[in-house]
């Protein structure tokens, strides 16, 4: 079995991160693929990194679509194969007419955990306007939907299956841009990337909407490196790229905002 205690030791989101580990030993107890719920960021970073030290079993990832923040880990031995193995998905649409009562990601959500489902049976929502939403569930929970969720906010909505090739996704848009910092300080170079004050940036970060590679950071004076993704909810992500020290040793960074 696997060593679960030393992998939880210091992990930072113990109850799914041993939930993942349970589903990891069932797969190697039937020799079967076994598929987690859906993980946020934080806790699919986490449980794929206590993966790359292990030898005993190997995951793939999916939720649904390229950019997808929340994602179901498919966990097998390393001796079988799940390389083209899908990952048990599906989506449904919620449609109906938001024009004159428009309805945000929260209140989608906020619906969809009304009829008893847990937060982690349900991946990325896409929000449409006035014309609905379309959500990634659990595959099992899908002809339930159908029939429970009937309403968000005052809208009464229609509920069905859809094909995950139906996603109504936009690609991110990617902004290229550089800038020469005394430090490489969280506060400057989010503050750069995300087009905001320093000081507002400060009080988001000691606030803890600031993450770093997927992990809260409430220091403003935390060190950033070439390679790290700094995310922040609602503003999109912004990628650290190549670093160059000038003559007059300031770090000249180059910053990807995906929006």
């Amino acid at each position: 079995m696997l060593p679960k205690e030393d992998i939880l030791k210091y992990a930072e989101n113990k109850e799914a991160l041993a939930r993942v580990l349970d589903r990891a030993e069932q797969a190697i107890r039937t020799w079967e693929p076994v598929a987690t719920d859906f993980l946020s960021p934080p806790e699919l970073a986490e449980a794929q990194a206590a993966f790359s030290r292990l030898t005993d079993v190997h995951t793939l990832a999916s939720g649904g679509y390229s950019q997808a923040e929340r994602a179901r880990l498919l966990i097998a031995r390393s001796e079988i194969p799940i390389e083209e193995t899908p990952v048990p998905l599906a989506a449904v649409s919620i449609a109906g007419n938001f024009l004159f009562d428009t309805a945000s990601h929260r209140d989608f959500l906020g619906s969809l955990l009304g009829t008893g489902l847990v937060r982690a049976k349900v991946g990325d929502i896409i929000v449409l306007g006035e014309r609905g939403a379309q959500a990634i569930v659990v595959p099992e929970l899908v002809e339930f939907l159908t029939t429970s969720l009937t309403q968000v906010r005052s809208v009464p909505v229609k509920t069905q299956p859809i094909e995950i090739s139906e996603l109504r996704v936009r690609e991110p848009r990617r902004k290229e841009m550089t800038t020469v910092e005394a430090s490489m300080r969280l506060d400057a170079l989010a503050s750069a990337g995300f087009g905001m004050s320093r000081s507002k940036m400060a009080d988001m970060i000691t606030g803890g909407d600031v993450r770093v590679n997927w992990k809260p950071v409430t220091q403003s004076s935390h060190t950033v490196q070439s390679g790290d993704l700094i995310a922040i909810r609602g503003k999109g992500r912004l990628e650290v790229g190549e670093m160059n020290i000038t003559k007059k040793q300031r770090y000249r960074v180059q910053l990807t905002r995906l929006v």
